[in-house]
């Protein structure tokens, strides 16, 4: 996490740079303000994995002298298979599209994103996929 973390506080220090020199050249604010907002982005992310590899045990990536094989074993739990994302981007999409048709869109919209979101958080407490 040392790596990670020290490569996007510097990726900051450069998109800051390139920011002041675009305000300055181009006076144009919103492409200006993107790139600050970048930076901020770039540096909060950096912060957190400076901080946090503090903090948690020394990993295969921060060793010089480590292999390939030495990072490999299991990341986590995915779930190979859900419809719940679905719901919630077509819920999503109808949210969106009632600011631009209409708020009364939203009322058929909400309902979906409720479905989808309900189900997602508790898919894994029934049905087949029960015990996963």
């Amino acid at each position: 996490m040392k790596i990670q973390g020290k490569m996007f506080i510097w990726l900051s220090v450069f998109v800051l740079v390139m920011a002041i020199v675009y305000g300055v050249w181009s006076k144009e604010p919103a492409g200006t303000t993107a790139l600050f907002l970048t930076f901020g982005l770039c540096i909060m992310i950096g912060y957190y994995l400076a901080f946090t590899a503090k903090r948690v045990d020394v990993g295969a990536q921060d060793d010089k002298e480590a292999d390939v094989a030495d990072d490999a074993g299991e990341v986590g739990f995915f779930s190979p298979h859900s419809w719940q994302p679905l719901a919630l981007a077509v819920g999503g999409a109808f949210a969106f599209c009632g600011v631009i048709f209409g708020w009364w869109l939203l009322y058929f919209s909400l309902p979906i994103l409720l479905i989808g979101l309900w189900g997602w958080v508790f898919e894994y407490y029934q049905g087949e996929n029960q015990n996963q």
